[in-house]
């Protein structure tokens, strides 16, 4: 396993992280066991993995929480999170949700806390009404660092993490980013590594990139709108080349080097309820970058596309 530090936030973290939510929760998503749950965060961490990432909205806290007994707590990165929906919500109620999810995870502490999702519109109430509540908690040592977390499909201009990593009290933000969602690259990621914010990267990999039939869709729906040059689907799989001559072994494979190697990002996030698959996204992650060449002509075929990719948890129609 590589590691670097998350920001200035002074934590050592993987650069593969356990996502637990997603369409497969760490297996709740398929109906497995509790303890099949806790096998599967417990896989990553013993292959070197020690950034998880969970939330109140994925049910998955408690499973963290049991794997993370069977580790010195010092070893390991547990970030979680909860969503605030707007004016009702205040910083007492902060308070309350994190002080739930500290009992579901059975610890003392977390060492981030973001808020999720957080909308355009209810960014300034986040900000000046309810951080100051997680700057408490982070005195009171309940919290370690403070995060915010876009809302992807709602947002795809990240125009509310434009705002948020330009201001305090946000030391660490996750956010979407793939080759065929590149936005970051030119409007995020120049102001993250100025100012030393750690990021996650989420969306690395979604349904566009495993079917292949619903990303040939995709892509054509794409062409008739003018987005992209007809010629991407002139062999058939626009992303087709990612393994002909990038040398990747899938295009899973190519999705996470991708993002893995593009400056600014500190944390890759993959998400599965499979052991197997464990260790096959860790070591894509751990490849090495996809040719200078293929990433030129992902910047000039995809560079532009936004929101592209960021289907939420859930059946892909036609799948």
């Amino acid at each position: 396993m590589e590691y670097r530090s998350l920001g200035k936030t002074g934590l050592n973290v993987s650069v593969a992280g356990l996502g637990c939510g997603g369409n497969s929760r760490l297996g709740l998503g398929r109906g497995a066991s509790f303890d099949d749950c806790v096998a599967v965060v417990r896989t990553a961490v013993d292959l070197g993995v020690n950034f998880l990432d969970t939330a109140e909205a994925y049910g998955t806290e408690e499973i963290v929480g049991a794997a993370a007994r069977s580790y010195n707590r010092d070893r390991l990165v547990i970030s979680t999170k909860a969503i605030f929906r707007g004016a009702d919500d205040t910083a007492e109620t902060v308070t309350r949700r994190v002080d739930a999810a500290l009992q579901r995870l059975g610890l003392d502490y977390v060492d981030i806390f973001h808020f999720h999702a957080v909308n355009p519109a209810t960014y300034e109430h986040h900000r000046d009404v309810l951080a100051p509540a997680l700057i408490k908690l982070k005195e009171q040592g309940k919290v370690r660092h403070i995060g915010i977390t876009e809302t992807g499909p709602r947002d795809p201009e990240q125009k509310m993490l434009a705002r948020a990593i330009e201001e305090a009290p946000w030391e660490v933000i996750m956010l979407a980013y793939s080759l065929m969602n590149q936005g970051a690259r030119l409007n995020i990621f120049p102001t993250t590594r100025r100012r030393e914010i750690g990021t996650l990267l989420m969306f690395v990999v979604r349904n566009i990139f495993s079917n292949a039939a619903y990303r040939r869709d995709v892509s054509a729906k794409l062409v008739e709108q003018g987005l992209l040059d007809a010629s991407v689907l002139s062999d058939g799989d626009p992303l087709g080349f990612l393994v002909s001559e990038g040398g990747a072994e899938s295009i899973t494979d190519a999705a996470y080097r991708y993002a893995r190697h593009e400056q600014g990002a500190d944390v890759i996030l993959f998400g599965t309820g499979n052991k197997d698959h464990v260790r096959a996204n860790i070591d894509s992650i751990l490849r090495p970058p996809l040719p200078p060449p293929v990433i030129e002509r992902l910047h000039a075929s995809f560079g532009h596309l936004t929101g592209v990719g960021l289907d939420l948890p859930g059946p892909v129609k036609g799948a």
